[in-house]
């Protein structure tokens, strides 16, 4: 007994009494069959010590369980296959095995589209930023599945990394270590505080910018963005569609947006809309845009976001747009339905900086409507946002009639003369259309010139053609598209029931949007004379093809409420004086741009291919 017990191991209480058994059992046998004994014994309280380890560590073991590496999950998973109901799990620590899975926090519910005129509110995920890109038919088959696109992929992803500053409703983008799947959310809408719960109805900024022809041949223009490598992408980064917000990597939501068509789609019913900027929080917004504050009762209306078929388009991140921006000019050229366009993008774009009075007009003017130029600066960005006012891109003329008078003419072979201030800037956006409609333009008689030459009589549809010739030509002469993004948006519909702007034309009753589609009218003649004329250009132009999309919307005007004060004939008779050719803000422009944001994503994917081919 004395000689068994000097060799008895206890590790523990719970091991007394399986050593007091032992004991008794050895003492009955042979003293020769003894270490045989002993030796069985060890090694049976070596498997139970082994086994209490595994499932109930001391933590005194914890802090060395890191210097076993992925050793320990191999012997954690031959436990499992015998012990299937252990909650206990190792996890390797090896670097190249790591992937880092998207938080929960980061992938909420987006903002979104829900497919045809649904009336519910639906979550939806946001895709981050398409690229201005060249038409998907040009790239070479299995182009996007390429290492080449995988390269492009990478310049986008890089431009999501940056990490902005905290939005509401999502985390901001963020660069993780290389080999390690990360998670980029792109802001949806923003309300300038660290929160990250869904945008309150307050006044709320948006961070995160036709038909079939969306992109003009092969865009060589690159737009400077910052860069990432591929990622998971979260479902707040993408937006619309009736697809639950799930994670999907940049590459596969690039090559969606690439291959998409941006411009067919429905309008759909989001009850998170307006999410750029609540109304009346923006005063920059001229009279005649701001509804809200003429007074307009009804929001149906600022209740719709646009559902390409084909994709999710992602909401403007205004923080990253700004980004992209960061030190460049970004210019609007047209009539004051670009001037409709660039308001509400300032109006986003100052909701999604950090400190507002850092953006002012460089002459301090407040109201946009007399002057025929004006540059908002983004101080904090050190880039402007410009409108200048050109509503035929051709020039207005005047020449001495026989009797001395001067009359008034439009020169159809000089652009305006404003072109040599704007020529050298990064983004340009024009769009010309609704001044050809008036009376003037319209009937072509003695109004017409080129040269010295002055017709008695053009159609308006020559004269249109001839003058969109002469900016085409004067782009590819004088745009530089190594350095210049050149973008056309499309003819935007006017909705007047009656009569015209100046004949008692009224749209004040329409609050609902044109839901099928054979009530729309025909697609007009000039953009079908612009589609022509862009496929001679050299320089590849960024088609804006909103005519189709914006004719749904005969509930987005301002109507009668386009002032504060009336005059006393505007009292007497309201409902002749009302504009059913501009919009609303918040409103339709807001998604136009969503859309151009969308494009200059696109682009930049583009861009980043070719650069990753030509390398290779």
């Amino acid at each position: 007994m004395a000689d068994g017990a000097k060799y008895h191991l206890v590790s523990s209480v719970s091991d007394l009494k399986q050593t007091a058994a032992s004991h008794l059992l050895v003492s009955s046998f042979p003293r020769k069959s003894k270490l045989f004994v002993y030796l069985f014994l060890f090694l049976f309280l070596f498997v139970s010590f082994t086994l209490f380890l595994a499932f109930s560590p001391p933590s005194s073991f914890s802090s060395s369980a890191s210097l076993f590496g992925s050793y320990g999950s191999h012997f954690s998973s031959i436990l499992s296959h015998f012990f299937p109901n252990s909650t206990s799990t190792s996890t390797s620590t090896s670097p190249r095995n790591s992937t880092a899975l998207p938080s929960p926090a980061s992938s909420g519910p987006r903002n979104g589209d829900s497919s045809g005129f649904s009336e519910t509110n639906q979550t939806a995920k946001e895709t981050k930023p398409n690229t201005r890109p060249p038409d998907p038919e040009n790239l070479p088959s299995g182009a996007v599945n390429s290492s080449a696109a995988i390269g492009a992929v990478k310049g986008i992803s890089a431009s999501l990394s940056r990490k902005p500053t905290n939005i509401s409703s999502i985390s901001g983008a963020f660069t993780p270590p290389a080999t390690a799947a990360k998670t980029v959310s792109v802001p949806a809408a923003t309300n300038q505080t660290n929160s990250s719960s869904p945008a309150p109805a307050t006044a709320t900024s948006q961070t995160i910018p036709e038909t079939t022809l969306t992109v003009a041949k092969n865009v060589t223009a690159p737009v400077s963005v910052p860069v990432v490598s591929n990622k998971t992408v979260s479902g707040s980064l993408v937006s619309g569609g009736g697809v639950a917000a799930k994670a999907m990597t940049e590459e596969e939501m690039v090559r969606q947006l690439v291959k998409c068509d941006l411009y067919d789609g429905d309008w759909v019913r989001d009850e998170s809309y307006p999410v750029y900027y609540m109304p009346g929080s923006c005063n920059l917004i001229d009279e005649q845009f701001d509804c809200f504050g003429n007074g307009r009762p009804d929001t149906d209306f600022q209740k719709l976001k646009w559902k390409p078929k084909g994709c999710d388009l992602p909401r403007l991140n205004g923080k990253h747009m700004l980004e992209m921006l960061r030190g460049k000019r970004l210019v609007f050229v047209g009539d004051s339905l670009n001037r409709n366009m660039w308001e509400s993008l300032i109006c986003i774009l100052r909701n999604s900086v950090k400190t507002p009075s850092h953006v002012y007009e460089g002459s301090g003017r407040k109201h946009f409507r007399s002057e025929s130029w004006y540059s908002f600066v983004f101080k904090d960005y050190d880039c402007t946002i410009e409108f200048f006012a050109s509503a035929f891109l051709v020039r207005q003329w005047e020449v001495k009639d026989k009797d001395g008078t001067k009359k008034e003419t439009l020169r159809l072979d000089m652009v305006g003369e404003s072109s040599d201030q704007f020529k050298d800037a990064d983004i340009i956006l024009f769009n010309t259309g609704h001044w050809w409609t008036h009376d003037k333009t319209s009937k072509g008689q003695d109004y017409y010139q080129e040269g010295s030459h002055i017709y008695k009589d053009l159609k308006v549809t020559e004269a249109f053609r001839r003058a969109l010739t002469t900016w085409a030509r004067w782009v590819d002469a004088n745009v530089n598209p190594s350095k210049s993004f050149v973008l056309f948006r499309g003819y935007s519909a006017s909705h007047f029931s009656g009569g015209q702007w100046n004949s008692g034309g009224q749209c004040d009753s329409e609050t609902q949007p044109i839901r099928n589609k054979a009530y729309l009218s025909g697609y007009p003649w000039k953009m079908k004379v612009f589609e022509s004329v862009i496929k001679g250009m050299k320089t590849q132009i960024a088609y804006l093809n909103i005519t189709r999309m914006s004719d749904c919307r005969k509930d987005g005007h301002p109507s009668i409420y386009r002032k504060k004060t009336l005059s006393d004939e505007e009292r007497r008779s309201p409902l002749r004086f009302q504009d059913c050719s501009h919009w609303c803000l918040p409103g339709v422009p807001d998604l136009w741009n969503e859309l151009f944001y969308a494009e200059i994503l696109r682009k930049q994917y583009n861009d980043n291919l070719r650069q990753h081919k030509n390398k290779t």
